[in-house]
């Protein structure tokens, strides 16, 4: 498979087959983020998409499952949505289920009746960008919507039969407001009952813009202890069935996995240890890559 870029996709998808289709991101203009800001965003010829589905059925391939790349396939017109589903059906007839990321812009450009058509042809989950569930921090990352809009668009997605999961991340609204983040988001995903959940750490990069906010004392990363004590805070909030959650801090080599409500007091546990840990053994210094 050629591919062009880095390789992404939430932890849950790792089992997936992932088909490319598209390159970067359309929307590409959050703040934290470095994943697509040196590629040019376009739509992969269906020609070559048919091909890498032609190979994979010559060598034997017949997957359930397929995960789209890259990183918002969702705003694809419907009509080359439901082209590329069709090729998939062709090629691999096993592959009922079909998922991808979107934004809620993207959600938002579909209407109803298009949405049905996606479910209709396969589309069964969507994971979405929604980060933080306080709207000045999503105005300020440049996100692509606010709380409200969420709200709206998802309830949409939901009475289409399409999933949605949700992507967080802990560190997001800074230094000192953990504790605020994780309620607002408690609040947010106990609202739109997201199926899955990936929370993920703020990955701080000196080639994203939010680096400039740094240096201009405009926003200041949240240390790893707050970001825990933030996921704590967040999980003994849920309040919602998840089937499944990870979060992930890569740099303290916490991950916290499980299913809600049946994990939480584990997981719970879980957060209490590395907190205690981090407190006794002092922390690290927030990377910087």
């Amino acid at each position: 498979m050629e591919y062009e870029g880095q390789i992404c996709r939430p932890p849950m998808e790792r089992g997936a087959y992932k088909l490319p289709v598209a390159v970067g991101c359309s929307y590409n203009q959050c703040k934290f983020c470095t994943l697509f800001k040196h590629l040019s965003y376009r739509e992969l010829p269906m020609e070559q998409i048919e091909a890498e589905l032609s190979r994979v059925k010559s060598l034997g391939g017949n997957p359930s499952h397929a995960f789209l790349g890259d990183g918002n396939p969702f705003g694809l017109p419907t009509s080359r949505l439901l082209e590329l589903l069709s090729l998939i059906r062709r090629y691999l007839p096993r592959c009922t289920s079909v998922s991808m990321d979107a934004t809620i812009t993207n959600i938002r450009e579909k209407s109803d009746e298009e949405l049905r058509q996606l479910y209709e042809q396969g589309v069964d989950e969507v994971y979405v960008g929604i980060e933080c569930g306080s709207d000045d921090v999503l105005e300020f990352m440049k996100k692509d919507h606010n709380s409200k809009e969420a709200y709206r668009e998802l309830s949409r997605l939901k009475k289409s039969g399409i999933a949605y999961s949700a992507h967080i991340m802990m560190g997001l609204a800074g230094e000192g407001r953990g504790l605020e983040s994780a309620e607002n988001t408690a609040r947010f995903l106990n609202q739109t009952h997201p199926k899955k959940i990936i929370n993920t750490a703020i990955f701080l990069s000196k080639r994203a813009p939010l680096y400039r906010e740094i240096e201009a004392g405009r926003w200041k990363p949240s240390s790893h202890l707050e970001n825990l004590r933030e996921e704590r805070r967040l999980i003994e909030l849920l309040d919602t069935e998840v089937e499944s959650y990870d979060g992930l801090q890569d740099p303290i080599e916490v991950r916290t996995r499980g299913s809600l409500p049946r994990d939480k007091e584990k997981m719970l546990e879980y957060l209490d240890r590395q907190i205690r840990r981090l407190e006794t053994e002092g922390e690290p210094p927030v990377p910087i890559y």
